[in-house]
């Protein structure tokens, strides 16, 4: 079954205070986007990878991977005015009627191979598949002046990859009012069809302030370093 992952990058740096799009910016000495599409070609080298960039930012991005050395094959598209214009350009650039598709931020670099294999074998499977953690701190519902508490244990804190059939998408994406959608489960939903929630990774932070890519690079080292001696083993076993 063929798989694809439409990865989003629509960022434009404002929160990070740069005057560069996030998506753009340095982790590890390379631009972090390219540690998000590394991620699901180490998964699967087969993966056809659509990138939705800003209007615009095409010829940056081509002269970074020019830059960079970055042989990655990927297919570009050019994002819209929303998130959902910019999913519904990646999935016209698809040309295949059949298989699973993901959609990923692509300020998401570090995305585990276990979260992206779970996501793309549920979709196989037919299933709708978002990942999502348990959280830690303690909720409270506000309303006014007033509030109360919320049970955590009925709350996840969703993630990307969001992984379905490819048709599914396609027809949720003919719904009228797609681009009000900031969530593609949300969407999906809206066509009648079943979310099934798995465990993502905790490292799968997306990536929006300063605070937020000094995380990633601390993150990165480690698991640059717990890849390497994995390899490192395979080798010598």
């Amino acid at each position: 079954m063929e798989r694809f992952v439409i990865i989003v990058a629509g960022g434009s740096g404002q929160r990070m205070g740069t005057g560069i799009p996030k998506q753009f910016l340095p982790l590890c000495g390379r631009p972090l986007l390219m540690h998000t599409m590394e991620a699901f070609q180490r998964y699967d080298a087969k993966t056809g990878v659509v990138l939705v960039l800003p209007a615009g930012q095409a010829k940056q991005w081509k002269d970074l991977c020019s830059l960079h050395g970055f042989m990655l094959a990927h297919q570009l598209a050019e994002g819209g005015e929303t998130r959902g214009h910019s999913v519904r350009s990646g999935l016209n650039a698809i040309a295949a009627t059949e298989g699973v598709v993901a959609v990923h931020d692509g300020v998401r670099p570090l995305v585990s191979q276990e979260t992206i294999a779970r996501g793309f074998a549920l979709a196989e499977s037919g299933k709708n598949a978002v990942p999502g953690l348990p959280l830690a701190d303690s909720l409270r519902i506000t309303n006014g002046n007033k509030s109360r508490p919320l049970d955590r244990t009925l709350v996840r804190r969703i993630q990307t990859p969001q992984c379905f059939p490819l048709h599914i998408l396609r027809e949720a994406y003919r719904h009228p009012r797609f681009m009000d959608f900031t969530d593609d489960a949300q969407l999906v939903e809206t066509t009648g069809n079943a979310i099934t929630l798995y465990e993502g990774n905790a490292e799968n932070i997306k990536i929006t302030t300063p605070f937020d890519l000094k995380l990633a690079g601390l993150l990165a080292g480690e698991i640059t370093l717990d890849i390497l001696s994995q390899q490192n083993r395979d080798n010598n076993e």
